[in-house]
């Protein structure tokens, strides 16, 4: 079994949260075992290899907005990204965090992830998220 470097783990759990939902980057970095690794998950998400099918826009801070510098040409288009998943922004460029967070991943997930394969499979996965 092979473990995950982090910046691929970040990626298989953000690979997880629906449309329409929003995760924080510190809500990753716990899902990941690193509960100060907020920093971290987004830094992984800013050097997400071109052609990677990963949900980015997704990922907001803890304050319900995106962390693009406000009117920058990446806060418009996360936002827009964000808008066509059916996400509304409130007019001061927050979301309601209560409506829209992801509630994480379910026992199942969770035990999937940590051990490269799902509940009952033997030698279904050969990855391991290492946690």
């Amino acid at each position: 079994m092979t473990i995950l470097p982090f910046p691929d783990q970040v990626y298989v759990v953000v690979q997880r949260i629906p449309a329409g939902k929003v995760a924080t980057y510190g809500q990753i970095a716990r899902i990941l075992g690193r509960p100060r690794g907020a920093r971290e998950v987004g830094w992984a998400l800013r050097d997400l290899p071109d052609g990677r099918d990963v949900p980015w826009q997704r990922v907001i801070n803890a304050q319900g907005r995106v962390s693009f510098p406000p009117g920058s040409g990446g806060a418009a288009e996360q936002q827009a990204m964000l808008e066509a998943e059916g996400v509304v922004f409130r007019p001061d460029g927050s979301i309601d965090l209560k409506r829209y967070s992801w509630e994480g991943l379910d026992l199942g997930e969770q035990y999937e992830l940590r051990s490269g394969e799902a509940p009952g499979e033997e030698n279904a996965g050969q990855l391991s998220l290492g946690i």
